[in-house]
């Protein structure tokens, strides 16, 4: 076995082997230099983590077929599980239901990613600086204060009613829980952090991309779950712009011809959908975390 070359005592250097390679688990500008070790008994199993997330919604399935069984809520109020399935084939057999899915998730993914990347861009440069900060902090402050819906006119008149208004409109929505979380978790970086990277000859962008956001990562997932959560929230709000396609048109549409089976569809699909996208977000995390962990 290759000897293992200690941490130097009062800096931050690297626990490396003989090679001088950084032995997983010990990047010195990681916020704690090991890893807790993942927890023991059933909780820690994927399978029964997975199967106690599905109990709630398998319980709430059965009574909402219960409840319509028995007639205790009116079908035109509360449509059966089996008329939203009906719903749900008949869309598909129409191909309007892929349709609606694939387009409603490539909004908000492209909304997303512009707005995230613009998020954590801005973020970085004013937690970072004091001067971007006041600034830019008290601006945007002021329009993170804007509801969504006053956005579409605007929108409508500068962008028209292309698809341009609709991803901007869920990217603004993606922005600013990443700038958010983004400037509060760089503020809040280790100083010691900071300066073994400067000992190391780390400054500005190197120092940024090496040690600031890698210390900030748990706080930057949070943000991108925020963020991928609103887009989902501006997409029905982004296909009130003259839309004719899209899960958000698939609501409003059935709100007005009163199809209340397919309006449920339309939740489920986004629920299901952004606990989907949820899932990158976390998969992505684990892997943020074994890179900088």
């Amino acid at each position: 076995m290759s000897p293992v070359l200690g941490t130097i005592t009062g800096t931050s250097a690297p626990v490396t082997d003989a090679r001088g390679r950084i032995l997983p688990g010990q990047n010195p500008f990681s916020p704690g230099s090991s890893r807790a070790r993942p927890g023991t008994g059933p909780l820690a199993r994927r399978p029964v983590r997975l199967a106690l997330g599905l109990l709630l919604p398998a319980v709430l399935l059965v009574v909402w077929q219960l409840v319509t069984s028995a007639g205790l809520v009116a079908p035109y109020q509360l449509p059966s599980p089996a008329s939203v399935w009906t719903a749900a084939v008949d869309l598909a057999e129409r191909g309007l239901l892929g349709q609606y899915v694939a387009i409603s998730t490539q909004r908000v993914l492209l909304g997303f990613l512009i707005g995230a990347a613009l998020g954590l861009a801005v973020g970085s440069v004013v937690g970072l600086s004091r001067l971007a900060g006041a600034l830019l902090e008290p601006l945007l402050g002021a329009v993170r204060a804007v509801p969504s819906l006053a956005w579409v006119p605007l929108l409508i008149l500068w962008m028209k009613i292309g698809e341009e208004s609709k991803l901007t409109l869920i990217a603004i929505g993606a922005f600013f829980p990443v700038y958010t979380t983004v400037v509060a978790a760089l503020r809040h970086v280790d100083p010691q952090l900071v300066e073994a990277g400067r000992a190391y000859g780390l400054r500005g962008a190197r120092l940024l991309g090496a040690v600031q956001l890698p210390a900030a990562v748990p706080s930057v997932v949070a943000g991108l779950r925020l963020a991928l959560a609103q887009s989902w929230l501006f997409l029905v709000a982004a296909e009130l712009i003259a839309s004719s396609m899209g899960l958000g048109f698939l609501l409003m549409d059935s709100g007005n011809n009163g199809r209340v089976d397919r309006m449920l569809l339309a939740i489920v699909l986004l629920a299901g959908l952004g606990k989907l996208t949820d899932g990158l977000i976390g998969l992505a995390e684990r892997l943020l975390s074994r890179r900088w962990g």
